[in-house]
């Protein structure tokens, strides 16, 4: 959840919403998780990863994935690969 995501920023031990305690393996599981829900947000991030790897064509596919479940911001990565 975004609680997630911003416990594990500020480097708190435990999510404000969801009450899961914050952990790198529990964070890759939620991860797989939530990509697998098709949760937008979740892909957009995981193309992130892939593009920080120069991995575009990965990228592609979890922004394209994105962007077709209504991800605004993932619209705009795509089209940075367009350049």
């Amino acid at each position: 959840c975004n609680g997630c995501v911003h416990a594990t920023f500020f480097q708190i031990q435990m999510c404000p919403f969801c009450r899961c305690p914050i952990s790198e393996v529990g964070s890759k599981k939620n991860e797989m998780r939530r990509i697998a829900a098709n949760d937008p947000f979740a892909l957009r991030e995981m193309g992130k990863k892939y593009d920080i790897k120069e991995d575009y064509e990965g990228a592609f596919e979890y922004w394209t994935k994105a962007a077709e479940f209504g991800d605004v911001e993932a619209h705009d990565l795509l089209s940075t690969l367009y350049r």
